[in-house]
């Protein structure tokens, strides 16, 4: 079972450490993305051997609420590594308090969240709400299993948080 946990602490945090550099066009890279669902919205190549166009809708913010958006988008980045850490240790109640602190409805006002979503369009709000209520849908989930010890709802839970992160950053980027 820890060769599992493992195993995917690993994908996600790669997935995760993508999300980042697609976070500002300053710092995008370009990367292989044939592996990843490609259902979602992505950047296309005009031409195969020309630079990428990127079809995601741009969030205008000023610079001081940019700057801050894209640290708290570290921030959940980091607190993802520092749950699957804690999942990878069996400290399912550590990993419940960081999803819900960090992550969950109980941080929203620690990001200044109702002061940026007067510059966010109404999916990206959307988008928002739903990483911050599963946030808060994960932390029940590991709290169960600190008592049944059942690590496959926690992951599927995991999973879902993730999937939210990745379906904003496909379809919104900051300048």
């Amino acid at each position: 079972m820890n060769k599992l946990v493992l195993g995917l602490t690993f994908a996600l945090t790669a997935g995760a450490s993508s999300l980042a550099l697609c976070a500002d066009p300053s710092e995008a890279h370009q990367h292989d993305h044939t592996s990843m669902d490609m259902s979602m919205p992505m950047p296309m190549r005009t031409d195969p051997a020309g630079p990428m166009k990127d079809s995601r809708q741009l969030v205008r913010y000023p610079e001081p609420m940019r700057i801050h958006t894209l640290a708290n988008m570290r921030d959940h980045l980091a607190t993802l590594a520092q749950i699957q850490e804690a999942l990878a240790h069996g400290a399912f109640d550590q990993a419940s308090s960081l999803a819900e602190e960090r992550l969950g409805m109980s941080s929203l006002q620690m990001h200044g969240a109702h002061e940026l979503a007067m510059y966010m369009p109404k999916g990206m709000q959307e988008a928002g709400t739903a990483m911050h209520h599963t946030a808060s849908q994960f932390a029940i989930v590991a709290k169960d299993a600190s008592v049944t010890g059942d690590l496959k709802p926690v992951l599927a839970s995991l999973a879902k948080l993730n999937q939210t992160c990745v379906a904003c950053h496909a379809t919104y980027r900051l300048h």
